[in-house]
């Protein structure tokens, strides 16, 4: 690891260049640059072997993390040694993608921060799609970034870019720590903007020469305590006093306990305003988004709010699974139609961006109560198709616990539950009908997936990676409970299964984890089957194989008349699970009559083993989701 570190001073010839460069500066901006008053208060211990990861995992031990995600590199390695002895599990992945992916699901299903550690340059760039995904999904990270020497930035150094410009649009703090005194308030200050206002990621960047100990420091950079003429002497007095400052005041005794996590809170006179609305309303709605599933309001509490209120709602996002797989109250089809017919909406923590019309398809007369902990996201298009008649920049779930409170009485039109479960229960029939049918080839995709249904166990997490068979699926699979469903959220992102299903398994390792992929989606991260057999993490997974990009082929072919670049071919992913140490199945027209009794033996199997299984369906196309049924 130390050769980074050395190749970079040696390689640039930094003796030479500071030699030419600094005698005429030097002493001028010394005092400013080195911190040399700090110097002479605070002592540094040039025998202590002690290093900065040792301080990085005390702060994150302090903050009850339990995981670290990553993939090996030189430049952190002291991270992942201290945070091992101090009993954070270490987690390393096959691609940081991954690595993020599973700190995003870690984050969103424990209410804390997902922490992840990669190294400079390609190990921090292979993350930005991840960290760009947690952005726009709200999700609490933290992305611990290896870097060049400070000294060395921009001097060519190995693996050196401008990672600050990088992450500075897709994070809430960034921060590059120079001295190894730092790095507890930075980090501290990091996890608590991670979690505050509207949660997200946050990037710190931990250059090589403040993880390392003292001595190898010293070392590598060069310095020593004499030379011969005044440039030499002039060089080693740079380098050691660079040294110095990254190591003063290094041990001195420092907080690592969490900064309290800053969440708006709804008035009393926003929910007074809302309870006025709500009075008069016969047909109310809650559309309901991922932030209702957000600390501080626990699910079992939000549940009973919900039940309280007596609002029909549509679940999204992670809120799916909120009230169980079999609620009065949960609507899940013909959403349109219900906006249309509802003469009051609640959008909870829901936002008018594509997945609302940009607002379209809310009825202009009818109030509309929105709640929304960002203020850009509360109010997203209604300049143009909607206006909020109430909108509330808070917490979702403690504003929905206080309107549950505060409109404790109200009743609305039994008939309008009623006529949302009437409707649930026609297009389930119909669907099932559809699932019945003979595909022209292979098997019927919704037969998979209402077998599939049928053998969830009460525990199951699904985790939703594709397009075309996972948009079947959301509409018939039901998760069992709260944050038991994952999916990427409104970036659409391809390729969460792997490291999304490692972070499930690991949050909740008594629970089956299912990945539900595309043949496409499967592709980016299958990989991961090796780190669930290296970490004896059992997973399930189910692939539906049509050959193809389907939900692009469908709308290609009908317009563009091609099916250019949208052709996959059936492999034998089954296979490639086995070669990670996984089990495989392949599911062909064959079995049409017995997938449900070949499913459930692959998940004893998986149990009997300790294996993860992946379950190769070849399936054919139906009518479901290409506008011939009105989903």
């Amino acid at each position: 690891m130390l050769e980074i570190l050395a190749a970079g001073f040696k390689e640039t010839g930094i003796s030479m260049f500071l030699g030419s460069a600094i005698v005429g500066a030097v002493i001028g901006w010394g005092f400013k640059r080195f911190n040399l008053i700090y110097l002479a208060i605070h002592q540094v211990d040039k025998t202590s072997k002690r290093n900065g990861g040792e301080i990085v995992a005390q702060v994150l031990h302090a903050h009850n993390i339990k995981q670290m995600f990553t993939l090996a590199g030189g430049h952190i390695s002291p991270i992942l040694a201290a945070a091992e002895k101090v009993g954070i599990t270490v987690v390393d992945t096959r691609h940081e993608v991954s690595a993020v992916f599973a700190a995003d699901a870690v984050a969103r299903m424990t209410g804390t921060v997902g922490v992840v550690a990669v190294t400079a340059g390609p190990g921090l760039t292979n993350t930005v799609t991840a960290i760009k995904n947690a952005q726009m999904a709200e999700s609490p990270i933290l992305l611990l970034g290896g870097a060049a020497a400070t000294i060395l930035k921009g001097r060519g150094a190995l693996q050196d870019i401008d990672q600050m410009s990088l992450f500075r649009p897709l994070c809430k703090y960034c921060a590059s720590v120079t001295s190894v005194r730092d790095i507890a308030p930075i980090l501290r200050t990091a996890l608590q903007i991670a979690q505050s206002d509207t949660p997200g990621p946050v990037f710190v960047e931990m250059p090589i020469d403040v993880l390392y100990s003292y001595d190898l420091v010293k070392r590598e950079v060069g310095a020593k305590s004499d030379g011969k003429g005044v440039v030499n002497k002039i060089v080693n007095w740079y380098l050691n006093n660079y040294v110095d400052n990254i190591f003063a005041g290094a041990w001195d005794p420092v907080e690592v306990k969490p900064l309290a996590v800053i969440i708006p809170m709804p008035t009393n006179q926003q929910v007074s305003k809302a309870v006025q609305l709500l009075s008069k309303a016969k047909r109310p709605l809650i559309l309901m988004g991922s932030q209702s599933t957000l600390p501080p309001v626990k699910s079992e509490e939000l549940v009973r709010a919900i039940n309280r209120l007596g609002i029909p709602c549509y679940l999204g996002g992670m809120s799916r699974g909120l009230l169980g797989s079999k609620s009065s109250l949960q609507a899940r089809q013909h959403r349109r139609d219900a906006l249309k017919e509802a003469d009051l909406i609640i959008l909870a923590g829901s936002v008018c961006d594509f997945r609302l019309s940009y607002g379209r398809v809310l009825p202009r007369k009818v109030p509309i109560i929105a709640v929304n902990r960002n203020k850009d996201q509360l109010h997203k298009n209604s300049d143009m198709f909607w206006k909020p008649a109430v909108a509330v920049q808070a917490d979702v779930g403690t504003f929905l616990v206080e309107l549950s409170e505060a409109a404790d009485g109200l009743k609305w039109d039994p008939e309008w539950v009623e006529l949302l479960q009437k409707r649930d229960k026609e297009k389930e029939l119909a669907t099932e009908k559809l699932a019945s049918e003979e595909t022209e080839t292979h098997l019927n995709p919704l037969s998979v997936l209402h077998s599939l249904e049928k053998v969830l166990p009460d525990n199951a997490i699904l985790v939703a990676d594709g397009g075309d068979f996972v948009g079947s699926a959301a509409y018939i699979l039901k998760p069992r409970r709260p944050l038991s469903w994952l999916d990427p959220g409104a970036f659409g992102t391809l390729g969460v299964g792997g490291g999304f299903a490692l972070g499930a398994k690991l949050a909740r390792p008594d629970s089956e984890v299912w990945i539900v992929w595309g043949d496409g989606s499967c592709g980016y991260s299958v990989a991961e089957f090796d780190t669930f057999t290296r970490f004896k993490l059992p997973v399930m997974a189910l692939v539906g194989n049509d050959a193809a990009w389907t939900q692009i082929l469908r709308e290609q072919v009908t317009i563009l008349g091609t099916d250019v670049a949208c052709k996959l071919n059936h492999m034998d992913y089954h296979v490639v699970a086995q070669g990670y140490g996984g089990l495989g199945y392949l599911l062909k027209r064959e079995n049409a009559s017995d997938i449900e009794r070949i499913l459930n033996e692959a998940r004893e199997e998986s149990h009997r083993t300790g294996k993860s299984v992946l379950i190769n369906a070849l399936i054919g196309k139906t009518g479901f989701r290409d506008g011939s049924i009105s989903v």
